[in-house]
């Protein structure tokens, strides 16, 4: 009986040290971070969109205080530029055909020093995306969560994920211009 008590003790022990050995598991708190893009209208300004619906879990190493993944996931329905009619044209064919392709998803491939591969998918057609990272940082809230937070910023061409539409104005620019800057800031919750 006392070999069957320290065997399970050793087995909790073992399960519970584990878990700090390859890191926490946090999941995205979507009421303090955010998704979103930049892309050039008629070739004078910018306009800024967000993601309203979102989901993500982080894998970090509290011991090393190294992140060693992110994944997440966009319901592209969720678009919002401020302008509806402008809204509802990125959901259509267009753009997102958000009824068709209703998620959008990210997942890193390598992480190195403030960089971070991810491998980056819009309408079933996944890219290999590069964004800069900064940490900012882990806390225990009020309540006894720990928390981190991150910024990833990155660019990609539209055009290679079958975003294609576009419009030539008189003077010979685009509508659209092809390059889309991509800013996440994230804080998540330790499970």
């Amino acid at each position: 009986m006392r070999l069957l008590n320290k065997v399970a003790k050793s087995a909790v022990f073992l399960f519970l040290t584990t878990g700090a050995l390859f890191g926490a598991e946090y999941d995205v708190d979507r009421s303090h971070s955010s998704v979103g893009f930049k892309v050039k209208h008629m070739m004078v300004s910018n306009v800024n969109g967000v993601f309203k619906e979102f989901s993500g879990a982080i894998d970090y190493d509290q011991k090393t205080k190294k992140l060693k993944s992110i994944n997440g996931e966009v319901i592209a329905k969720s678009v919002d530029t401020g302008i509806e009619k402008r809204d509802e044209h990125l959901r259509n064919e267009d753009f997102f055909d958000a009824t068709k392709f209703p998620k959008m998803n990210l997942k890193s491939i390598e992480i190195k020093g403030d960089k971070i591969v991810a491998e980056l998918t819009i309408k079933n057609i996944t890219k290999k995306v590069n964004f800069e990272y900064e940490f900012g940082g882990e806390v225990t809230d009020p309540w006894g969560n720990n928390r981190i937070g991150l910024e990833l910023e990155g660019k990609i061409n539209r055009k290679d994920f079958g975003l294609t539409y576009n419009k030539t104005l008189e003077t010979g620019g685009l509508l659209v211009g092809d390059e889309v800057k991509i800013h996440i800031e994230l804080e998540a919750i330790e499970k």
